[in-house]
């Protein structure tokens, strides 16, 4: 018999395991935040579309108005699911009100971003904190924190070379980015007639 020679097994490289997990998540992250944005947009133009419908059907006359709101929100409801409720509708139509401009709405805010920019007085205010909102990629809780603290007069107040740092005080809260957020904002889930429930998972497989 020979001499035995020891075989060598190769040593697993978990660094090259690492670079290719990390390509993979990361292509999943991109499509979920893609898949989000655009679930997103589609909701803001068709929810602009009805206000649109509703201000144009409705105008001044007030007690027209009611019936129509209570006659749509029956039938929507109905079709559509729980999301078209008269508050709901009425807030579809003060979004246009306050966007009256079907090419300025952006795509990098969501519905709920909208909901709070709309209650801004001022269509200078609104359209500083949309821009200001969607070019640092605001969430929705930092969004409501820049208005609450009044970001707009603080910055206006600063000179310039301390706006950047007024600018980034933000950064220091959450950020928005959140592996599951499609599957859990409830503006999403009432949109898609959908119902937050552990069985989403079977969309992920």
């Amino acid at each position: 018999m020979g001499e035995r020679k020891d075989v060598i097994l190769p040593v697993d490289n978990l660094g090259n395991k690492d670079h290719i997990y990390h390509g993979i998540r990361d292509t999943l992250a991109n499509a979920r935040a893609k898949a989000h944005a655009a679930i997103n947009f589609a909701m803001v133009e068709a929810y602009w579309d009805i206000g649109r419908q509703i201000e144009e059907a409705v105008g001044e006359r007030a007690e027209y108005g009611k019936g129509l709101l209570q006659y749509l929100s029956q039938h929507l409801t109905a079709e559509f699911g729980k999301g078209f409720t008269g508050r709901n509708l009425r807030a579809m139509r003060q979004f246009f009100n306050a966007f009256p401009i079907r090419h300025t709405l952006c795509a990098e805010l969501s519905w709920s971003h909208y909901r709070l920019l709309m209650k801004i007085e001022g269509e200078s205010r609104r359209e500083f904190y949309g821009c200001e909102c969607a070019e640092a990629g605001w969430s929705v809780r930092q969004l409501e924190r820049q208005i609450n603290s009044f970001f707009n007069e603080r910055l206006l107040a600063t000179q310039k070379s301390g706006q950047d740092d007024v600018r980034n005080e933000i950064q220091t809260l959450e950020p928005r980015t959140d592996p599951d957020y499609i599957l859990k904002d409830p503006y999403v889930l009432e949109f898609l007639d959908l119902k937050e429930n552990r069985d989403f998972q079977l969309f992920l497989l």
